[in-house]
């Protein structure tokens, strides 16, 4: 299996068992309604670790643009890779979030409330306010990256285009879902904490392809993607001054 393969599937179950739990709690008639956001937080958490596990000794299991491009900024992860990493990040999130629907089908059909059904693919603000989101994003995807550098401590290198293991293996799965799962209790209230633009927009195009009823909100898209980004940013520039 090839790393662009790994982070695919890695980040396809990623999305699939994320954005599962959001369709289990938030969709009508299913058995997990209403259980609330503890749970969500939770299987997120959950969801992050599977993906790890599955892509880690393969690809280094980034399964999110925004660890790739942090590994790059610090110059542990070689820029030539980056395109075909987020590439595979956005085709895993599409095929999950597709997944999600086929698994839910009878119950995205039965539930009526628009925004529920999109909060299955994509993340929106409890509170719409620009300034405030984008800056949520940031101090929780600062978090995030922030904590990866040093999960993944001295060990990290410098990735080639033959040798693409670098960022978070099997080792590091378990680490990196306790942050998520931190970041979601504490943070996650205000966002949805989505700290990772293609967890957000590969399930946001998809929820404009499928046939579901409802706006994809694509005025808010942006925000989980440069939020994140900038957050990625910070903890590099600091990383790189504390190091």
């Amino acid at each position: 299996m090839t790393s662009f393969t790994a982070e695919i599937l890695g980040t396809m179950v990623m999305i699939l068992l994320g954005n599962g739990v959001v369709a289990n709690v938030n969709l009508k008639s299913t058995n997990g309604n209403n259980s609330g956001w503890i749970v969500i937080s939770t299987a997120w958490a959950f969801a992050v670790f599977a993906g790890v596990i599955i892509a880690g000794p393969i690809s280094g299991a980034h399964l999110n643009p925004i660890v790739t491009l942090g590994l790059a900024f610090i110059g542990k992860f070689s820029w030539q890779l980056v395109p075909t990493y987020i590439a595979a990040q956005m085709i895993g999130a599409m095929l999950g979030a597709f997944l999600v629907w086929l698994s839910y089908k009878d119950h995205f059909a039965a539930t009526e409330d628009e925004g529920a059904k999109l909060s299955c693919f994509s993340t929106g603000p409890a509170i719409k306010n620009n300034l405030s989101n984008i800056i949520s994003e940031v101090i929780a995807s600062f978090v995030l990256i922030f904590s990866i550098f040093y999960i993944a401590g001295p060990s990290l290198g410098i990735a080639t285009d033959t040798h693409a293991t670098i960022g978070l293996g099997t080792i590091g799965a378990l680490p990196v879902a306790i942050v998520v799962w931190a970041i979601g209790l504490s943070l996650g209230g205000t966002t949805g904490y989505a700290i990772n633009p293609a967890r957000d927009l590969g399930p946001r195009i998809m929820h404009a392809i499928l046939p579901i009823k409802g706006t994809s909100n694509w005025g808010y898209a942006w925000i989980p993607i440069i939020g994140p980004v900038i957050g990625a940013g910070i903890a590099a520039l600091l990383y790189i001054a504390l190091n």
